[in-house]
């Protein structure tokens, strides 16, 4: 069982950031790949919707871009700004305390261990 894109759609950006924060520079491919190996399968995201969503990550200021020359091939890689620190913490909580008001909203329980 695998997430629906409808889902997704309103985390990606939290989960790019995230995963950022965590490995320091990473191109497209690697983060499709990271996201399927963390969540074993439940999230994928494809490259129509993960290069849009680095494009605006870009364009407002909170990744940079860098190019790599691997043999005869190009690679971007991708890592935070500055204020892409900061806000990656912002939207982390962010979604957290979403979380919990929709465990809330929807009466689910934790599950006890």
């Amino acid at each position: 069982m695998f997430y629906s894109s409808e889902l997704i759609k309103g985390t990606l950006k939290t989960i790019v950031l995230k995963l950022l924060a965590n490995n320091k520079k990473m191109y497209g491919y690697e983060i499709t790949q990271k996201v399927k190996e963390l969540t074993s399968d439940k999230i994928q995201i494809t490259e129509g919707a993960l290069y849009p969503t680095l494009h605006a990550l870009e364009s407002e200021g909170l990744v940079t871009t860098e190019i790599e020359f691997i043999g005869k091939r190009v690679r971007k890689y991708y890592k935070l700004s500055t204020s892409g620190k900061s806000k990656t913490k912002e939207k982390v909580s962010e979604l957290a305390d979403f979380m919990e008001t929709m465990k809330f909203l929807l009466d689910i329980k934790t599950k006890s261990a």
